[in-house]
């Protein structure tokens, strides 16, 4: 039992969340027992745990004090950014200084690669992210083409992916082109309609000011005043990805979304994406954005799940590819090439 007490000025009912909400948050994933007495708190539990739990509260304590208004996110993010390192500094992360929001939605940055990658789009007209779902690559980058338009920055979004079958044999699909394509185009949309009415998406779509379509639509196009989102681009053939990156007009900006570690192709090697970071290293006005499991926003099985997978690849040699990533952005995040173009299996 360690009783903790903390520092004068913290606002205890910001801290403490209605009906003591974040204790028991974070009570629940410590598995520890908490009892708040005023501005005392009594911690019961594995010493490790009870030592992460005091951090946690020191550091969000110090939030409150800049009338900084917690919410359950921030004790998952505080608890999840704690997790592989107990003391890490922790502070919040502000949006991006051109991001808006509405009353459907709001979007902040939860961990500091999330926060960097932001800050890139701001300023860079290339960026490309790379790392495991649920890291919020494709989200955010929708998020800033979003605030973008409103802004009247670009005078239209264009999301594009790879028409690419994941592990099913689709086989025949009836209806006209656009039928035939749409099943593949969902996520975009799912996405879209989370940031914003379906009525005004929808309003958007049909003055063409946001289009959805496939990666082999872009063949031959110019893209110019434009905010370009390219998802799932490890399904995209290094032939695709040449195409879809001179496709970038005037006045225009783009983002490049995958995971390595979910190619789809029949040969990985071939994919576009995991040869991306070699092939343009080093040009200014491009940068990388490298995400790992503790990016991962989502339930927090997903991140336990892209943990067990990777074990497995290492253990069993599985893995198609070198999955580490590059300590520099412009370092290669792949084995190089031999005369043929080829990569070798990690």
């Amino acid at each position: 039992m360690r009783k903790l007490k903390l520092r004068e000025g913290v606002d205890l009912a910001n801290l403490y969340g209605p009906h003591d909400l974040h204790l028991k948050m974070i009570e629940d994933e410590l598995d520890i027992r908490m009892t708040a007495r005023g501005d005392e708190i009594l911690l019961d539990g594995q010493p490790d745990s009870v030592q992460r739990a005091e951090h946690i509260l020191q550091e969000l304590s110090s939030w409150t004090k800049d009338y900084y208004d917690l919410k359950p996110e921030d004790i998952s993010r505080a608890i999840q950014a704690t997790e592989e390192q107990t003391n890490i500094p922790l502070k919040p992360y502000a949006p991006a200084n051109n991001q808006p929001s509405s009353k459907k939605w709001r979007v902040n940055p939860k961990t500091p690669n999330q926060q960097a990658y932001l800050e890139s789009i701001e300023r860079s007209d290339l960026v490309i992210a790379i790392g495991p779902a649920g890291t919020g690559k494709t989200y955010l980058a929708m998020a800033m083409a979003l605030a973008a338009l409103t802004q009247k920055q670009v005078s239209r979004i264009i999301l594009a992916r790879p028409a690419v079958e994941a592990g099913e044999h689709l086989g025949f699909l009836p209806g006209d082109l656009f039928a035939k394509v749409h099943p593949y185009l969902r996520p975009l949309y799912d996405a879209l309609y989370t940031m914003m009415d379906i009525e005004r998406a929808n309003r958007l779509l049909e003055r063409g000011e946001i289009e959805i379509a496939p990666l082999a639509f872009m063949r031959g196009r110019t893209l110019d005043d434009a905010f370009v989102i390219l998802d799932e681009a490890q399904n995209a053939t290094t032939e695709q990805m040449k195409m879809f990156l001179t496709r970038l007009g005037l006045h225009s900006k783009a983002v490049v979304t995958g995971d390595i570690t979910q190619i789809d192709l029949p040969d990985p090697h071939k994919s576009g994406l995991a040869q991306i970071a070699e092939i343009l290293v080093g040009i200014d006005g491009i940068q990388f954005a490298y995400f790992t499991d503790q990016d991962v926003i989502r339930h927090r099985l997903v991140k336990a799940i892209i943990k067990a997978y990777d074990r497995y690849d290492q253990e069993s040699g599985h893995g198609v590819l070198d999955k580490s990533q590059p300590r520099s952005t412009h370092a290669p995040a792949h084995p190089k090439s031999d005369a043929n173009g080829n990569r070798p299996a990690s």
